[in-house]
């Protein structure tokens, strides 16, 4: 039994301020990852994008990132698309997707699924919240590259798929990166 004079042998509890502290990302601590999904850009540029990570890692093959916020129950990122460049379709079998229009004023949006295809135009504070088994992507039309923030509704969501028909679905995905 330990006398009330001799030291603890546990750590003391952080304080709410450092507690905090370490669930802070702040912007001037990111950068544009254009690596993420550099296999997609390197197959066609067309599907050149960034991702700069606040909340976990995503979805883009990124396997760890110690410079954001630990997810918990939900993914957050911000997500450049420049003028003319996509985001190919893809399906999340496992979760929630949102996207929400930054910067842009002519963002398409496609879906797909059980054969119907459906797509539409966003623009700045538009948002949309893709249920897990829909196909979805996405087009900067505009002549100035778009900016949105993606959720995904879990903290540590499974590689996306491609139709089968698309060319990267065919593709090998390199091993997870660590930023």
């Amino acid at each position: 039994m330990l006398s009330p004079s001799a030291p603890s042998a546990t750590a003391p509890e952080p304080s709410l301020g450092d507690r905090i502290e370490s669930r802070i990302a702040r912007y001037e601590t990111r950068q544009l990852d254009w690596n993420a999904l550099k296999f997609q850009a390197d197959y066609d540029p067309k599907y050149r994008r960034a991702q700069m990570r606040y909340v976990g890692t995503g979805a883009t093959g990124v396997a760890s990132d110690s410079n954001c916020v630990p997810a918990e129950h939900f993914t957050f990122s911000t997500m450049v698309l420049p003028a003319g460049c996509e985001g190919p379709l893809h399906l999340h079998d496992d979760v929630e997707e949102v996207f929400f229009i930054l910067k842009g004023s002519r963002v398409k949006l496609m879906f797909e699924s059980d054969g119907e295809y459906y797509e539409t135009y966003m623009k700045e504070r538009d948002l949309v919240s893709v249920p897990a088994g829909i196909y979805r992507g996405l087009v900067n039309e505009g002549i100035e590259e778009a900016l949105m923030i993606v959720c995904l509704g879990t903290s540590i969501p499974e590689t996306p798929t491609y139709p089968p028909s698309h060319p990267l679905s065919q593709i090998k995905r390199p091993k997870p990166a660590t930023a």
